[in-house]
């Protein structure tokens, strides 16, 4: 049941001295404020480095290189050179593998060709596989299919940049674009999914069957490089150990050479990333703590001084049968009050902020580098709820005990 007089009275005890409030609450406003900024800019920076992972946060990339140990009579520096064998070799023997992307890219200097129109490109053999290792979006007609792959049809897809310098405002969908001399149908256009140099690269890429590439381009059986990603529950480092050992005893490359093949765990550099945000949000943690710990002793200060004005009325109390827990709850609750008055308004007005942020960069579409979109998570709320009380009660906890061992006889006697 809501004791009416009791908040009354609590509501007229603070209201009686306003600056002496405001004061001692800011600290504790401020606290919390900061929480919520910094947290919700951590955020936004992890948002805007995240977005720049335009793969699988598990994928891993391996490539070929040159030996730099002699091996089984085998001279270093020897060119390695992976097949559609090595392919079917790791779907055979390393189960931990989900997805195999196999890709090949048109070496050479060479012009693309579209009518009199004509630009260089970078042309890359995939599959359709490497949709589930790097998203991409399709914006007109499709991606590269299985029939693509096993009738080696002569078919491409053509990044925004093609789209661009080759066919302007026409649909290429349809259209015929001729690269070294063969003509390869366009049947769909795509844009890459993220932001940064890589996507700017990708931008410029015409995707053909692997298949085609090898057949059109004499370039027969071989691969230049895979993307992979593991099954659930797998880690990535596990079928990147696995992949390239299988490897290296295909291609009789010593185990202790580390330089035959260039590798790449998306993984490990997104944990190290999400490290990297969990340690500023535990120093913004630690830095909005200590505020609100000071705002704290201040308001533990100032209930001291206002448990001293009100000896008298608390002997008063006691001599008129108020319990020590009836003075205990009083002093806790109005401690409660302005620490709670304080703290939901910095959590408010942090909160506002951020979302102002929010709204306005995605209405403006403002691209600020690595700063992305800041969010202010519902745990946030949910925990600042939580301290506020607790740092509330916590506050008035040693000028509420000292108020009830007020002896009433000394209370009546005190100036």
């Amino acid at each position: 049941m809501i004791d009416i007089d009791k908040w009354t009275e609590i509501y007229n005890t603070v209201k009686k001295h306003k600056l002496r409030t405001a004061l001692t609450a800011f600290g504790v406003f401020w606290g919390i404020f900061m929480l919520v900024v910094l947290l919700g800019a951590g955020k936004g920076l992890e948002n805007g480095v995240v977005s720049e992972f335009n793969v699988a946060k598990n994928a891993v990339f391996i490539w070929t290189q040159r030996t730099s140990v002699p091996y089984m009579g085998l001279k270093a520096g020897r060119f390695i050179q992976m097949t559609n064998d090595d392919v079917a070799a790791i779907r055979a023997s390393v189960p931990e593998v989900a997805v195999i992307a196999p890709n090949n890219q048109l070496r050479g200097d060479f012009a693309v060709n579209y009518e009199t129109k004509s630009a260089a490109f970078t042309v890359r053999g995939e599959t359709p596989e490497m949709l589930q290792v790097q998203p991409t979006k399709i914006l007109t007609g499709r991606f590269i299919n299985q029939k693509d792959i096993q009738e080696r049809r002569k078919v491409a897809v053509v990044g925004p940049r093609t789209q661009e310098l080759l066919f302007k405002d026409i649909d290429p969908v349809g259209k015929y674009i001729n690269i070294k001399g063969s003509y390869f149908l366009v049947v769909g256009t795509f844009e890459p999914i993220g932001k940064g140099e890589d996507v700017v690269e990708d931008a410029k890429v015409i995707s053909m069957p692997n298949t085609s590439l090898q057949q059109t381009f004499n370039q027969p059986n071989q691969i230049n490089s895979l993307a992979l990603t593991p099954k659930p529950g797998v880690a990535a480092a596990v079928i990147e150990e696995k992949v390239k050992s299988l490897l290296m005893k295909r291609h009789n490359v010593s185990p202790d050479d580390l330089k035959a093949f260039g590798s790449a765990n998306v993984e490990k550099e997104f944990q190290e990333i999400q490290g990297l945000f969990a340690g500023i949000a535990g120093f913004s943690w630690l830095v909005s703590i200590g505020t609100i710990l000071a705002g704290i002793i201040g308001v533990s200060n100032i209930m001291l001084i206002v448990v001293k004005e009100r000896t008298k009325e608390i002997g008063v109390r006691k001599a008129l049968g108020a319990t020590p827990w009836s003075i205990i709850s009083l002093i806790i609750q109005e401690s409660i009050v302005i620490t709670g008055l304080a703290g939901y308004t910095g959590l408010l007005i942090g909160t506002g902020l951020i979302a102002l942020i929010e709204y306005l960069m995605r209405k403006f579409d403002v691209q600020a580098g690595f700063f992305g979109i800041p969010e202010v998570d519902l745990g946030i709320a949910v925990s600042a709820t939580v301290l506020l009380v607790l740092t509330g009660a916590l506050a008035g906890l040693i000028p509420a005990t000292k108020a009830a061992r007020v002896s009433p006889v000394v209370a009546l006697r005190d100036e």
